[in-house]
C-alpha cells in the first residue's frame, strides 16, 4: 500500500494537492456515487485491493483491477486516476507488456466507463477501452513498420 502512496507523491508533486489517504469527503462530477469518507474504511479498502491484486497471476487482469479499484476508492485528496493508471502501467511493464497511454480514448467514453463501473459495478465498457487501448499501443509504438 505505501507503494500506491509513493506513486501518488510523485505524481502530485508541487501541485498543492495533499499527499497520502485523504482525510476529507470526495464527489466525483457527472455520478451519483459517494466513495468512502472514512479515512480507515479507505485504508482499510486499499488494504483488500493490493491482496485481491497480488491474487491475480495475469498482468493484464492485475493492470485492469488496479486501475478501477484505486479509482472506485478514491484514496487520494486528487490524482487517484493518474495513479491508478500509472499502477496499472506498472503492473504490465514488470511483466514485458507494453503500458497504455490512454490518449486515443474519447474522453467522454472513458468517464461513461468510469462512472457505469462506479455505479453499476459494471467494467464492461471499460474493459473494452483497455483492450482497445492496447492494442492501439501495440500498433503505434511497438509494432515495426516496413516502408
Amino acid at each position: 500500500m505505501r507503494k500506491i502512496e509513493n506513486i501518488h507523491e510523485l505524481l502530485v508533486y508541487n501541485l498543492g494537492v495533499s499527499k497520502g489517504i485523504r482525510k476529507k469527503l470526495a464527489g466525483i462530477t457527472g455520478t451519483k456515487y459517494k466513495p468512502l469518507d472514512n479515512e480507515y474504511q479507505i485504508k482499510e479498502a486499499l488494504e483488500k485491493t493490493v491482496k485481491i491484486i497480488n491474487n491475480f497471476k495475469n498482468p493484464f487482469s492485475k493492470a485492469l483491477a488496479a486501475i478501477l479499484m484505486i479509482s472506485y476508492i478514491q484514496p487520494f485528496e486528487d490524482g487517484n486516476k493518474r495513479t491508478a493508471r500509472l499502477l496499472g502501467d506498472a503492473f504490465l511493464l514488470a511483466h514485458i507488456a507494453c503500458p497504455l497511454s490512454f490518449r486515443s480514448v474519447n474522453e467522454a467514453d472513458y468517464k461513461k466507463a468510469m462512472i457505469l463501473f462506479y455505479e453499476q459495478n459494471s467494467a464492461r465498457f471499460f474493459k473494452e477501452l483497455f483492450i482497445q487501448q492496447f492494442e492501439f499501443a501495440v500498433n503505434n509504438y511497438f509494432l515495426t513498420k516496413n516502408p
